[in-house]
C-alpha cells in the first residue's frame, strides 16, 4: 500500500474512533447488562424483561450477558472493574450488595465503593420447597422430622451468600434444626437436583418456585415474607407456620461501575422507573411474583446499607461462610 494511502486510512480510522468515543451516551455502542448467575433464574428473568423495555427507550440495544460463578461475585467483579461509561451494568440481588461481603473472605471488589446504585426493581419472597419423598405434610411435621433426624436432610441454594442460602441459615437458627447446606451455581441446577431428590429442601425465589409448587412436583410449605403471596394464597408464611420472627425477602436492582457520570445514572434511573410504572409491564412482573418498586438512587443506596446490617447479624449468628 502506498505510504500516502496508508496515512489517509490511518487518519480516517483514528477520526472514526474518536468520533465514536465522543458520541453522546448511549449512541456509541450497545449496553451490556450482566446477570451474575446462569440463565433461567429470577435475576435473568428480570434482566431480560427490563432490557427489552430499555432498548427502545434508550434507542440503543441492551444486551443481557450471563456471567455466573462464586455466588455471583465473578459477574459483579467484571462490572465493578469495567469502564464507568454507562455501557456495562449489573442486575444485582440482595446477596451481592448486602450479604456476600460478610460471607466471602474476598469478593474481589467492594460493593459499596465499586458499584453505583441505579434503582431497585422489586422484591420477591422465597418459597420453602420440599421434595415429595420427605415424610412431612406441613412445616410442623418437617421441623419434627428434622429434630428426630439431625443432619439427614440437606437444603440447596442458588449459591453461597444468596438469599436462598441465608434464608436456610435463618431457618436453622429460629427453628433450631440441623440441615446441611449445598450451594449451586444458580437456581436452575439447584432445582434440578431438588427435583431429582439429591437434596431435599430449598428456599427458592417465587418466580422460579411457583410453577413447581403449582404443578405439585415439589411441596411448598411456607413463604419467607411477612404476608402470604397472592400467587400462593394457600401457603402460610414461616411465622404463621410456627417459625416465629422469620421474615426475609429477596430483592433485585440495577447498579453501574462507581464513577459513572451522574447524568447517565439519572437517565438510567428515570427510564427503568418509567418502565416499571407502565401498567402493562408492572402487571407482567406482578404475575411472576415480583412486588415492583422502582425507587430513587438515594433510596436504593439506603436500602443496601440497611439490609447489609440486617444480614450481617444472621451471618454472625449462623457462622455461615462460602462453602
Amino acid at each position: 500500500m502506498p505510504l500516502a494511502r496508508f496515512l489517509t486510512c490511518l487518519v480516517l480510522g483514528l477520526a472514526a474512533s474518536a468520533a465514536s468515543a465522543q458520541a453522546p451516551w448511549p449512541a456509541a455502542k450497545p449496553i451490556t447488562l450482566v446477570v451474575p448467575y446462569g440463565a433461567g433464574g429470577t435475576n435473568d428473568i428480570i434482566a431480560r424483561a427490563v432490557a427489552a423495555r430499555l432498548t427502545p427507550a434508550l434507542g440503543q440495544s441492551v444486551v443481557v450477558e450471563n456471567r455466573p460463578g462464586a455466588g455471583g461475585n465473578v459477574g459483579a467483579q467484571s462490572v465493578a472493574r469495567a469502564p464507568a461509561d454507562g455501557y456495562t451494568l449489573l442486575t444485582a440481588p440482595v446477596s451481592l450488595l448486602s450479604i456476600n461481603k460478610w460471607v466471602y473472605r474476598n469478593m474481589g471488589f467492594d460493593p459499596e465503593k465499586d458499584l453505583a446504585p441505579i434503582t431497585m426493581v422489586g422484591r420477591v419472597p422465597n418459597v420453602l420447597l420440599v421434595h415429595p419423598t420427605v415424610p412431612a405434610g406441613s412445616m410442623e411435621d418437617l421441623v419434627k422430622y428434622i429434630h428426630a433426624n439431625p443432619q439427614k436432610l440437606s437444603f440447596a441454594s442458588m449459591g453461597s451468600g444468596t438469599s436462598g442460602h441465608l434464608s436456610g441459615e435463618m431457618f436453622k437458627i429460629l427453628a433450631h434444626v440441623d440441615v446441611q447446606h449445598v450451594p449451586y451455581k444458580g437456581s436452575a441446577p439447584a432445582l434440578n437436583d431438588l427435583l431429582g431428590g439429591h437434596v431435599q429442601m430449598m428456599f427458592d425465589n417465587l418466580p422460579t418456585a411457583l410453577p413447581l409448587a403449582k404443578s405439585g412436583k415439589l411441596k411448598a410449605f411456607a413463604v419467607t415474607s411477612a404476608a402470604r403471596s397472592p400467587l400462593l394464597p394457600e401457603v402460610p408464611t414461616l411465622a404463621e407456620a410456627g417459625v416465629k420472627g422469620f421474615e426475609a425477602t429477596a430483592w433485585f436492582g440495577f447498579v453501574a461501575p462507581a464513577g459513572t457520570p451522574a447524568p447517565i445514572l439519572d437517565r438510567l434511573n428515570a427510564e427503568v422507573v418509567k418502565a416499571l410504572n407502565d401498567r402493562t409491564f408492572r402487571a407482567e412482573l406482578t404475575a411472576l411474583g415480583v412486588e415492583v418498586v422502582g425507587n430513587s438512587r438515594a433510596e436504593f443506596a439506603q436500602l443496601i446499607a440497611d439490609e447489609s446490617r440486617k444480614w450481617k447479624q444472621v451471618v454472625d449468628k449462623s457462622g455461615a461462610k462460602a462453602d
